[in-house]
């Protein structure tokens, strides 16, 4: 016996694994709270003197240590305008984008988790640690070192894109792109001596782990986007 055909205008159901904006995964909100508390533990931790990190730290100062100019220092220095200001303009494109489409729900969730995290996570915990730089760093930088704010960004817009861009076949691979442009980022901050590599695990760390609760906490509205989209009924 066939199945009853949809009612005209009904909300047409849509497969979990397949739809756009993914789910979240299982156990959201305990991996991102332990990703965010080891990021706070790192950073407690050096409030302290001498810092507890220092023998992970110190090899990566004296490895960068003749960095200098070079072709290398030029890869390095265009990655961090890449995640400076200029890099604004990638997440702020894609909430347009979004918009404009009519997904409002997934353009809220990337404007608050790509732009949004930096001013009300980041700066605050820059703030509170007040970690000092490394020496001489090659670029231009502002006071408190820690977390790195690049890193943090760089992970918060990858996890957005995957979340709100890609379908599942084309996400495997953005994840795999993803992690090789996070650990580029890392390598820029503590070759340009801009940053500690400490500070760049802690900011990975809390930009996974904001990104992950901000996404169980928007996944009712991002569920019911997906089942719009699938009858195309997103306005």
């Amino acid at each position: 016996m066939l199945p009853a055909p949809p009612l005209p205008g009904a909300i047409a159901p849509t497969s979990t694994r397949d739809r756009l904006p993914a789910p979240p995964p299982r156990g959201a909100t305990a991996i991102a709270s332990a990703l965010v508390m080891a990021a706070l533990a790192v950073g407690l931790a050096l409030r302290g003197r001498p810092s507890p990190f220092a023998r992970l730290d110190a090899p990566w100062v004296r490895w960068a240590e003749h960095s200098g100019n070079g072709a290398t220092t030029d890869f390095a220095d265009a990655l961090d305008r890449l995640g400076g200001p200029i890099g604004a303009v990638v997440p702020l494109t894609l909430v347009g984008v979004l918009c404009v489409y009519g997904r409002w729900r997934s353009g809220l969730f990337a404007f608050t988790a790509a732009v949004l995290t930096n001013f009300v996570v980041v700066m605050p915990l820059k703030q509170v640690v007040d970690r000092p730089r490394p020496p001489h760093p090659l670029v231009l930088v502002n006071d408190g070192s820690f977390p790195s704010g690049q890193v943090f960004s760089a992970v918060t817009l990858v996890m957005v894109a995957a979340v709100v861009a890609f379908p599942p076949r084309v996400r495997r691979w953005w994840w795999l792109f993803g992690g090789v442009y996070v650990a580029a980022m890392m390598w820029s901050r503590t070759w340009l001596h801009a940053q500690w590599f400490s500070d760049t695990a802690a900011g990975a760390l809390a930009g996974a782990g904001t990104c992950l609760l901000l996404w169980r906490a928007f996944a009712p509205l991002l569920e019911r986007e997906a089942v719009r989209a699938a009858a195309v009924r997103l306005f």
